[in-house]
């Protein structure tokens, strides 16, 4: 993982986080190796966070952005 990766996870929202997850091509660096594991943990750290945030972020961000 990059410094510029890890500063990018460690400062993005949730909702950006998710956003990435869920419209993420296929095999996506972001979600391998260290810095998959990385982004996982962090994300999670967040959501556990704020539930009712997490929840909000999914609906403002929907499934269907094709």
């Amino acid at each position: 993982m990059t410094p510029e990766e890890k500063n990018w996870i460690d400062n993005a929202s949730y909702e950006a986080l998710l956003y990435k997850w869920r419209f993420a091509e296929p095999g996506s660096p972001w979600f391998q190796g260290d810095t998959g594991m990385y982004y996982r943990n962090v994300m999670g750290a967040k959501r556990d966070a704020d539930p009712c945030g997490a929840v909000a972020a999914s609906k403002n961000i929907g499934w269907d952005k094709r």
